[in-house]
């Protein structure tokens, strides 16, 4: 899907997809950069069984001056990054600007190329006329993709005085991480310098890149070189091409055994604990089992076989326990398959205790290697204890872990997310990061990284009994079932209630779908709860204060999916 839009002083536009059966609208892209011209926008839309609607909005601000517009909206299939460079907007394909030599539009009597036989047309060029000094550059650089792209590449390319220039295709990624593809090798003979030539190379983009087609010239009389027809095709060029490596294998949340990792040595174990008012249950749901090292030696823990000449994200969740170490308490290394070395890339440096800490490290591997865990405990003086959770690793860069402002995936970190405060209620729910103000309730750090923000009810300042509603925006119907997962935190001797409501649009009523009540323990517990509303309608959260001022109340992580929830059993 390509657009452009033009934005003035305070603006908001968004791009969204509206699936049957959904109540929330699925960003794609969003702006709130002002600007004085037209910008060209892309967006890769997956293929999906669902029927959908793609949905534009756009807000001024409600000033005076402000403005939103938007043309030449076209949906095409294929990818965006696909293109002839018939038409102006040349598929959003740019230079990256260099003052002395760029990409310029081409266009007239050609030799016959693999799509368009027999024809004019158009096709971009570079010239060496314009270059002044050694070595001048110039790139041709595509939109960002914005869905995993995997398959066969293909364009074409002419080249004029190959013996004067070097024709080169990358991927370049969000980090602006470049990796070379393909170069233009030297020709046999000076006719094939002017005839196009077809190319063709295996691509396996898992994450955002951009195609870079890059010309360097070593003198200003390095000929032309000329470019068209970019495709992709699903299937590999070469049938042998191994696929994308699946990170899944290296995923472990530690409910049911070691997953893919090993232990040399044993030295972890598997813990179960039962949350309490004293010690924290795991993180994936506050009560299933976790890992925990309370050995006296140092331990590690093996994960499986990761390719060479890739980029990983690799997460997971630690907490620590017990006395200071004077070594760090739990490292990350990466052991080469090869030689058995072990490099460092990561080692514990928050010593905060009995709170489940996010970390994430970005990983590239020249060759096969496995991540390894290693915890040491010279002794019971000089040990801690150490937790470890919710491992998952994926292809490319770490993505933001939290500050999605949608509201069917909040985590509070940008803000509401489109949730507000009941007014006919007696209090608010607050917005907070770090412990509450009253000590021995409500949680002391918030779920999604340990450093981040939740909601709660502060109950010093509100009397037995009242309450405050969360309110969140207004959702379609929909026939089909929702799942609603959240997390919650029930910690302090005077807890009141907490509930979720559904709110029908038609009469305000509200209707009960989910209640706790009473101190559940230290730990973020997980929810689940199945509902269906076929009409317009709301989710409340009303949290209620208890017999006395430790009666805080916190929930973080909001998430809305479609379909029942993981695990649940339908009795028919």
């Amino acid at each position: 899907m390509a657009f452009t839009s033009y934005e003035v002083t305070k603006v908001w536009t968004s791009v969204a997809l509206r699936s049957e059966g959904e109540s929330f609208d699925r960003p794609l892209w969003t702006s709130q950069q002002p600007s004085q011209s037209w910008s060209s926008v892309n967006i890769d839309i997956q293929n999906s069984t669902q029927t959908y609607r793609v949905v534009l909005e756009g807000l001024t601000g409600g000033e005076a001056e402000s403005a939103v517009s938007i043309a030449d909206i076209q949906i095409t299939s294929g990818y965006c990054i696909e293109c002839d460079f018939e038409e102006d907007h040349l598929c959003g394909y740019q230079n990256q600007w260099n003052s002395k030599v760029n990409w310029f539009v081409g266009g007239g009597s050609l030799e016959a190329t693999p799509t368009q036989p027999n024809t004019t047309g158009r096709y971009m060029y570079v010239d060496s006329a314009y270059t002044q000094m050694f070595q001048e550059m110039a790139q041709l650089v595509s939109p960002l993709t914005t869905v995993p792209l995997s398959g066969c590449l293909s364009f074409s390319y002419q080249q004029q005085q190959a013996e004067g220039h070097w024709l080169s295709f990358y991927t370049r990624d969000k980090g602006g991480q470049y990796q070379e593809l393909w170069r233009a090798p030297e020709p046999t003979d000076q006719q094939h310098t002017q005839v196009w030539i077809p190319v063709q190379v295996d691509m396996k983009a898992p994450y955002p890149v951009q195609l870079v087609f890059e010309v360097a010239y070593n003198s200003p009389a390095g000929g032309r070189v000329l470019l068209d027809d970019v495709s992709v095709s699903p299937e590999f060029c070469d049938a042998g091409t191994e696929p994308l490596f699946d990170t899944s294998v290296a995923n472990c949340d530690f409910g049911v055994g070691f997953c893919q990792y090993r232990q040399p040595v044993r030295g972890w174990k598997r813990v179960s604990m039962q949350p309490n008012i004293y010690q924290t249950g795991d993180h994936t749901t506050g009560t299933a089992p976790r890992f925990a090292d309370q050995s006296s030696y140092v331990s590690q823990l093996v994960g499986p076989a990761l390719p060479g000449g890739l980029k990983f994200c690799l997460r997971f969740f630690s907490s620590l326990r017990g006395f200071g170490s004077v070594a760090p308490p739990l490292a990350v290394y990466l052991q080469h398959m090869r030689s058995g070395a072990l490099q460092e890339v990561w080692h514990q440096s928050d010593n905060t205790r009995d709170v489940w800490t996010a970390n994430e490290i970005i990983l590239h591997t020249q060759h096969s290697t496995k991540v390894v865990f290693v915890s040491t405990c010279k002794s019971f003086w000089n040990c801690s204890s150490v937790g470890l959770d919710d491992i998952s690793m994926s292809l490319g860069d770490c993505a933001p872990l939290s500050g999605s402002p949608d509201p069917f995936l909040c985590d509070f970190e940008a803000g509401m997310c489109g949730y507000a405060q009941d007014q006919t209620d007696s209090a608010d729910w607050l917005r907070n990061q770090g412990a509450t103000p009253t000590a021995f309730t409500g949680p002391t750090r918030d779920h999604t990284s340990g450093r981040g923000h939740y909601l709660h009810i502060e109950a010093s300042v509100m009397l037995t009994g009242q309450q405050a509603r969360l309110v969140s925006g207004m959702l379609r119907g929909s026939r089909g079932q929702h799942c609603l997962r959240f997390f919650y935190s029930m910690f302090g001797s005077g807890t009141g209630d907490l509930s979720v409501l559904l709110r029908k649009a038609l009469d305000g009523r509200d209707v009960l779908l989910w209640k706790r009540s009473g101190e559940q323990g230290i730990s973020w517990l997980r929810a689940t709860v199945n509902y269906q509303c076929d009409e317009q309608h709301q989710i409340v959260f009303e949290a209620s204060r208890g017999s006395s001022v430790r009666s805080d109340t916190a929930i973080d992580d909001i998430m809305f999916e479609r379909g029942l929830c993981p695990g649940t059993v339908l009795v028919l």
